[in-house]
């Protein structure tokens, strides 16, 4: 036995042989297996570990409330609740060690809430018939969920779905085995930022705060990136925040699928997690390469980084409806906050004689700021650019001095 876990949760009324099939093949490679059913109608062909009733139960429901809910949807929700809450706990008792978890959009649904449940590390497999779909959203991603696509298998075991289904079960098992737990000897900071080649602050600011003792660890924001920042952030993961890369926000505000949630900006304030933040690429909004811009941007030229993003400037009065909305969310921090405004430059294209330069955008976005960010709040200006050594200087200097006043551990 390898000692490690594995939560197999589905609609065991209607896909019961597809879910002890991938039990079946865990245990065969040597791990445990618990079972949850998650369906609402009829029974398992064998009992399972966690019954219907005790999912409902454990969301503060009933089964008789599921069944007599009268619509399938709030019927699952239900369900999802329940098994969130049932999974999360398994996890915490060191029972489970990963999860893999079957199902058609019905059953989808709820394993994004459950995957959503789990802490960042926790092995999550969901074998579904909507992987990878336009139908998900990305604010319904857990930042490390692992998917595959339930090929072949909508009734029935067949020789297609059992090459899928027992690639998850490796993968799960594989993952629980090969997991290494953060080892916690270090506080960490988080920070976000995009490629060095965009943002250079890192390259300063890495080595400096690990010199200082500290680990650091950086998250690209581009949508999953940010969404994991904020899920880490407040779970308490980070003793300080750096959060300098600001883009996701602008673009969910902006109609872009390219963000990482309604949480943006706000998991590391509500735990109250210390933030250093900088409003590093407020100016431009990010879209898929291959999608056609949003209506609002039909007139607007687009850079293509490659075949999967690009990026347009925003207008002054997009860049002060960011601004207005940073400024909402930062005053709900329940810990201190540092601005500080390079007000001469937020992304490397906007310098004079790049194609991003725009004074007056930058100077309308610098004025909504100066406007819309207030105390509690602290707001430092800086004549300098976002890339220049002032700014990480100026970040390092903040931070230097919450560890002597002990607002850092």
């Amino acid at each position: 036995m390898t000692g490690k876990t594995i939560l197999v949760a589905g609609t065991y009324d209607t896909k019961n042989p597809e879910l002890a099939y991938m039990a079946e093949r865990i245990r065969a490679l040597g791990g445990g297996v618990l079972t949850m059913d998650i369906g609402v109608l009829g029974d398992p062909a064998v009992p399972v570990d966690y019954s219907k009733g005790d999912v409902a139960a454990a969301g503060g429901s009933s089964i008789e409330a599921a069944t007599g809910a009268g619509h399938e949807n709030a019927a699952m929700q239900i369900m999802a609740r329940g098994a969130s809450a049932l999974a999360a706990g398994l996890h915490r008792q060191g029972r489970i060690h990963g999860v893999a978890i079957l199902g058609g959009t019905m059953g989808t649904d709820a394993a994004l809430d459950i995957c959503q449940a789990l802490p960042l590390g926790v092995p999550k497999y969901v074998v579904s018939t909507v992987s990878f779909s336009p139908l998900i959203p990305a604010g319904r991603l857990s930042a490390d969920i692992q998917m595959i696509l339930w090929a072949g298998g909508l009734y029935g075991l067949n020789s297609v779905c059992k090459a899928t289904l027992s690639q998850a079960a490796g993968a799960v098992l594989g993952a629980a085995q090969a997991a290494e737990a953060p080892a916690g000897d270090r506080p960490v900071v988080g920070m976000t930022s995009l490629g060095s080649g965009s943002m250079h602050y890192m390259l300063t600011l890495k080595p400096a705060l690990e010199a200082r003792g500290y680990e650091v660890a950086i998250f690209h924001a581009t949508g999953m990136g940010g969404m994991a920042f904020e899920n880490i952030a407040a779970q308490g993961g980070f003793c300080c925040v750096m959060d300098f890369t600001l883009v996701e926000l602008g673009n969910r505000m902006m109609g872009s699928v390219v963000e990482a949630g309604e949480g943006r900006l706000l998991g590391a304030g509500r735990a109250g997690v210390p933030q250093i933040v900088a409003p590093g690429y407020l100016s431009l909004v990010h879209i898929p390469t291959w999608q056609d811009p949003p209506p609002r941007f039909a007139d607007r030229a687009f850079h293509t980084h490659n075949r999967l993003i690009k990026s347009g400037l925003l207008t002054a009065a997009e860049r002060r409806e960011i601004a207005r909305e940073v400024g909402r969310r930062l005053a709900q921090s329940a810990g201190p906050v540092h601005f500080i405004l390079p007000s001469q430059g937020i992304v490397k294209w906007d310098r004079p004689g790049y194609e991003a330069h725009d004074p007056a955008g930058m100077a309308a976005l610098a004025d909504e700021l100066r406007t819309s960010i207030a105390p509690p709040v602290r707001l430092t200006e800086l004549d300098c650019h976002i890339n220049d050594a002032e700014f990480a200087e100026a970040a390092l200097a903040v931070f230097d001095t919450w560890v002597a006043d002990g607002t850092i551990g």
